[in-house]
């Protein structure tokens, strides 16, 4: 099995909990990424499509992820190039970003399309975000979301999360255009509803699965915090219940995980509804962590 996830991955800089920074590497299809690495057999391939460049960060980046077993296929590599840069502050364990990313290299990994076809090539998997979007122009974004629906069409399962964040996008309408766009071409798209209200003016749940039928796509679930997750699937709706009582130290990739361990479940047989089940868990585990990434020992406790 062989799977890709696209997009930015940054460099993050984490409270420590002693009133320090901790160094790591993170950005929203990645965790993703990570969770499905840390929860799928070692013989599956997991590879990371984006852009790269050349400066100490990039070596470090490009480092671990060989150290924890994720390639990056064909993706190009240029020269002067550095990935974009991140910081989380924590009120509780509720988090805000501050961001450094307005020369980030990943905003050209649609540049050379026969590369990123190549990339995306033979995969069980196509996983990509609205940030992936997002960062690129909107010739780039036309190759990437061809791109994608070229692997579709060759047999490769794809989702898309819409992770919609207002600053990334140059109008509200070419989100909209955009993010409807790819959510047509996806078999599941993972939504946050804070996100879906935002953006499309959603006035509850029932809207956004309203919205999404009426894009015949095949299945989705509409993550919503604390709250019940809402599948939608084979034309049908179920509310299934968070964990309870998980103590949160830190919520940065949660919902990230929670669509890392869906994914994994399914790709390995599981159905949707037992999916999200083990999903809840999952993300319970992440958010008693700090960072974006939680670690592969913390995921493997879900498998048992």
């Amino acid at each position: 099995m062989r799977i890709a996830a696209i997009g930015e991955c940054m460099v993050e800089f984490a409270p420590d909990g002693q009133d320090g920074w901790q160094m790591g590497f993170a950005g929203d299809t990645f965790n993703t990424l990570w969770t499905l690495r840390g929860l799928l057999p070692g013989d599956v391939s997991t590879d990371y499509v984006s852009a790269f460049g050349d400066d100490e960060f990039s070596r470090r980046q490009l480092a671990f992820f060989a150290q924890n077993g994720i390639g990056t296929a064909n993706s190009p590599r240029f020269a002067g190039g550095r990935p974009g840069l991140y910081a989380i502050t924590l009120d509780g364990a509720e988090r805000s970003f501050t961001y450094w990313r307005s020369d980030s290299v990943a905003c050209r990994l649609a540049e050379d399309r026969d590369a990123l076809a190549r990339s995306l090539q033979e995969r069980a998997l196509v996983y990509f975000s609205g940030i992936t979007l997002a960062i690129l122009t909107p010739a780039a974004r036309r190759d990437l979301l061809a791109a994608v629906g070229a692997a579709r069409a060759q047999g490769s399962l794809v989702a898309f999360d819409p992770n919609y964040r207002p600053r990334l996008w140059p109008d509200r309408a070419t989100a909209v255009a955009a993010i409807t766009e790819a959510e047509r071409i996806a078999d599941i798209v993972l939504p946050t509803f804070d996100d879906e209200r935002s953006l499309f003016d959603d006035t509850d749940l029932p809207a956004t699965v309203r919205r999404l039928a009426g894009l015949d796509v095949p299945e989705c679930v509409i993550k919503n915090g604390g709250q019940p997750a809402v599948l939608c699937v084979g034309g049908k709706t179920f509310e299934i219940a968070a964990e309870s009582g998980a103590k949160a130290v830190d919520t940065s990739g949660a919902g990230d995980a929670f669509n890392g361990a869906y994914l994994a479940a399914r790709l390995q047989g599981s159905t949707p509804s037992d999916a999200v089940r083990f999903a809840h868990r999952v993300a319970a585990l992440a958010i008693g962590v700090r960072g974006a990434l939680t670690p592969f020992e913390v995921l493997k406790t879900a498998l048992s």
